[in-house]
């Protein structure tokens, strides 16, 4: 059994203990180090205020166990989510999962809502990479269908409910998603499937990769989060047919603080450097802080409800943050986001209206004059937002802030005199 978390590089970390130890564990977890936060996903160890000092312990989450039966006589997949705290049972101040618990705690307290949500996730097959003619369709799923379905399957296995599955646009591309999730699950489901996909992958003999861009002129692999939100009796709270564009008050308050602080938190949902190739114009990702109606270039996008379902429009309303991808951490993405939409709550922000236009043709004056600005284009400078922006770093545990942009710093000097291509290369090989 590994005990897992998810860290600031958004990789999966964990240490492995004897199965028959899991009750054990629960309470006494694994020993922890807290240099291993500055951890980069290129292996290297940031600027650190911790050094060699200090001892931590990683708890298990035992709701969140996952057990495989693997293929070929091979040992069983078995990991288990958790938590980082100090010897004394507090929260690690640096833990992302806690950090996303603390959010939705706000988000409770505050708006007195519970967020349901579900993350999408694109990725690419290496050894598919030089095919063409295959998108959406038939036969582009037929051919990896063995592999899609494992995929599936795994999914059941280990509690994450199945959604969709589909050969996207992108050569050797596809797109998974899972069913709508509660509170901090969203998030821990998100980091489970992406797991399993490379379980399936190695299974198979194939390489998959989740990086933000394989090349600067190719297609990108994003992260949707689709989110709404339920009242304290489980009922739909974010649509409100009277509303602007559908939108009950609080939903549309919570977007309007998503759009704010979108050029401060984009440093979080889209970490690397080479998450900066995709969020450009025409390439259905983001680059604007843009509430957008049914727009896929939208930063958040007010999804379609169906009048032939069985489902009621309330229980199918909701909107998608589509600035993200699978170089970050899920529970701090999530957890920035909902951050940034409680203080839109908490401000009483106005509704923003809902674009249905190509924004890349207006200059700077026009965006400006209707509330609109261009979000960072490079990581430095989406640091840079985020450093500078002290409500947005308010939200984090004392020290986050730092220890987050020296981790970033660290991440950006492993890439210095590379160029493009080779920094997607790079990218590619982790992610």
């Amino acid at each position: 059994m590994v005990a897992c978390c998810g860290d600031l590089s958004g990789m999966v970390r964990g240490k492995a203990f004897p199965l028959d130890q899991f009750e054990k564990r629960l309470k006494r977890g694994v020993g922890w180090t807290p240099t291993n936060v500055q951890i980069t996903c290129f292996d290297a160890i940031a600027d650190s205020p911790f050094g060699s000092l200090g001892d931590l312990v990683l708890i298990p989450d035992a709701a969140t166990r996952v057990s495989i039966e693997s293929e070929d006589d091979a040992p069983n997949e078995n990991f288990v989510l958790g938590n980082i705290r100090y010897t004394d049972g507090r929260p690690w101040e640096f833990c992302t999962r806690s950090i996303l618990e603390s959010a939705l705690e706000r988000l409770e307290r505050v708006g007195g809502v519970t967020l349901l949500g579900a993350f999408e996730h694109e990725f690419q097959l290496k050894h598919l990479t030089s095919e063409v003619g295959g998108a959406f369709t038939l036969g582009g799923f037929q051919r990896e269908r063995h592999f899609c379905e494992a995929i599936v399957a795994a999914m059941r296995d280990a509690g994450v409910t199945p959604d969709t599955i589909l050969k996207e646009f992108g050569s050797g591309q596809f797109e998974v998603t899972m069913g709508p999730q509660k509170g901090v699950t969203i998030a821990d489901h998100s980091l489970i499937t992406r797991e399993l996909v490379g379980l399936v992958a190695r299974e198979l003999g194939y390489d998959p990769t989740f990086t933000p861009i394989r090349d600067p002129a190719g297609v990108g692999n994003g992260v949707h989060v689709h989110l709404s939100m339920l009242d304290a009796s489980g009922n739909p709270a974010t649509y409100d047919p009277q509303g602007k564009h559908d939108l009950s008050e609080l939903a549309g308050k919570f977007v309007a603080g998503v759009l704010k602080y979108l050029d401060s938190i984009i440093a979080i949902t889209a970490p690397s450097v080479v998450s900066y190739l995709r969020l450009t114009p025409h390439r259905w990702s983001a680059a604007f802080n843009n509430l957008g109606f049914r727009d896929r270039e939208a930063s958040v996008r007010i999804c379609p409800v169906s009048d032939m379902s069985d489902i009621a429009k309330a229980a199918q309303f909701n909107f998608e943050f589509r600035a993200a991808d699978a170089a970050a951490n899920p529970h701090l993405a999530l957890a920035a986001i909902v951050h940034a939409g409680v203080q839109g709550i908490e401000e009483g922000l106005e509704v923003p209206e809902a674009t249905q236009e190509d924004l890349s043709l207006l200059g700077p004056d026009a965006l400006a004059a209707r509330g609109y600005v261009r979000l960072p284009q490079s990581l430095e400078n989406a640091l840079a937002c985020f450093r500078n922006n002290a409500t947005v770093c308010s939200w984090f545990p004392e020290g986050f802030a730092d220890v987050y942009v020296k981790h970033k710093q660290g991440e950006i000097a492993h890439l210095a005199g590379k160029t493009q291509a080779e920094m997607c290369t790079a990218y590619e090989a982790i992610y």
